[in-house]
């Protein structure tokens, strides 16, 4: 329970990987700490995948296991959680103090680390989520290798879907590309690497319907946009890759950020405003996965100490 007008050191907004590994580096260096959680569960979006087999030390774990690891650890370095959905954030006008306004409560700090992730887009369609985590993934290079000489379906046409694409052809038997459009927005290096390889077929014009299977994914319902003929892809994992939205409405109006919603962060994970600083999935970055949003932590940690050096002289 956070206590009341106690200004904290630090203010983790999001208790996913890279908030909880931002409040192990900063329990761990002494500061006071508060995560503000706004579901009951700490580890975010990895509790609902079924497997997580490319963390160092852990393989195999299965996410919810992860996630409920990293709080025991956490809570055992003295870090304070709370639940509650953050509203609005702002600073004082001498720039020293973020104020963070709950539904519950206001809570106050130094510094403020935003790590309130990005959800991958969905297609909405029959089956998605009845399947996910059992041939259904928003991530080829976290599950690909589930469906090591097994086929499988990428669908999207841009740059991520066409890398996934690739990515699988070099464990997968079969890979389908199935892409609405009768060309990829994707660029045309990676396009042309796509298309000379031999175990991938690119499905043009083409639109999933649903995802079918029993225990597990077996095929994907398609349909052709321009001759409406139906078919069926036998495959045993289908992974959707047509973008995704960073949670990052809160931090609007405070730090900058790109022209997809991500907060322009670097590796030290500093924003445009000094004390403010965003973690994993949240900021600009190549690599999002569960081992650099935590690495992030670190770093965000690192910066911060910095920063409260000079503040609280």
């Amino acid at each position: 329970m956070a206590e009341a007008d106690k200004i904290y050191d630090m203010l983790i907004i999001g208790s996913g990987p890279a908030g909880m590994g931002t409040a192990l580096y900063a329990a761990r260096a002494g500061l006071s700490v508060l995560v503000v959680e706004k579901s009951p569960m700490s580890g975010g979006q990895i509790i609902n995948t079924t497997e997580v087999d490319n963390y160092l030390g852990l393989p195999g774990i299965g996410g919810f296991e992860m996630g409920d690891t990293f709080r025991q650890h956490v809570d055992k370095m003295g870090a304070e959680f709370v639940e509650d959905e953050i509203e609005s954030v702002s600073v004082t006008e001498d720039n020293d103090i973020r104020i963070a306004k709950g539904r519950s409560s206001e809570y106050k700090a130094y510094t403020i680390v935003f790590a309130m992730g990005a959800n991958r887009s969905k297609l909405g369609i029959p089956g998605e989520n009845e399947f996910v985590g059992r041939g259904v993934s928003y991530c080829a290079t976290c599950d690909g290798a589930f469906f090591r000489n097994k086929d499988t379906v990428v669908i999207g046409g841009g740059d991520v879907a066409v890398e996934d694409a690739i990515y699988l052809a070099g464990i997968c038997t079969r890979v389908t590309l199935v892409h609405r459009r009768d060309e990829l927005r994707a660029a045309r290096s990676i396009q042309d690497n796509l298309l000379s390889l031999e175990n991938v077929e690119v499905a043009w014009d083409t639109v999933s319907d649903s995802v079918k299977g029993d225990a597990k994914v077996e095929a994907l319902l398609v349909h052709n946009v321009k001759t409406g003929e139906e078919r069926e892809i036998p495959v045993s994992g289908v992974f959707i890759a047509v973008g995704m939205k960073p949670d990052s409405k809160l931090a609007e109006g405070i730090c900058y950020l790109d022209e997809r919603g991500y907060i322009i962060a670097g590796e030290n994970c500093e924003t445009s405003v000094e004390g403010v600083y965003a973690v994993g999935d949240i900021r600009t970055k190549e690599v999002r996965q569960v081992i650099t949003a935590v690495a992030d932590g670190a770093c965000a940690v690192n910066s911060a100490e910095k920063y409260l050096r000079n503040v609280k002289k």
